[in-house]
Parts: C-alpha cells; sequence; structure tokens
C-alpha cells in the first residue's frame, strides 16, 4: 500500500505553478478544495489537490464545464 502524501498550504502551491498560497488557503476555506487542519495548518491529500485544480474527479468535471 502507498502512502498518501500530505501538503501544507506553502507545499501545495509551489507544486502548481501559477496557484498562490493565498489561492490555496482561499479554496480549503470555501470548502472548494478537501483539507483537513492540524492547529492552525490546513492540509491537503496531493491527490485531492490535483484533482481539484485539473478537475479529474468525475463529480466535478460536468461543473467545470458549465463553468467556462
Amino acid at each position: 500500500m502507498q502512502k498518501k502524501r500530505i501538503l501544507t498550504i506553502k507545499q501545495a502551491s509551489q507544486l502548481i505553478e501559477g496557484i498562490t498560497e493565498y489561492r490555496i488557503r482561499q479554496m480549503c476555506v470555501s470548502g472548494q478544495l478537501p483539507c483537513f487542519r492540524a492547529g492552525k495548518k490546513y492540509l491537503i491529500s496531493e491527490e485531492a489537490l490535483y484533482n481539484t485544480v485539473f478537475n479529474t474527479n468525475t463529480n466535478n468535471n460536468t461543473n467545470a464545464a458549465n463553468n467556462n
């Protein structure tokens, strides 16, 4: 079983060019990006980040098409 990588907001913003720490935080607070909190830090699974940003989740594909 492969371990899932968990990222801080800073790590997530460095992973995907063009998305700032501020935007990642906004997405966490609004519920747009699935995450959880450990103390004051938001923690994001790498898989959830890619699914949300690149709309690879099947539930988001319809919404993304309607938003464009």
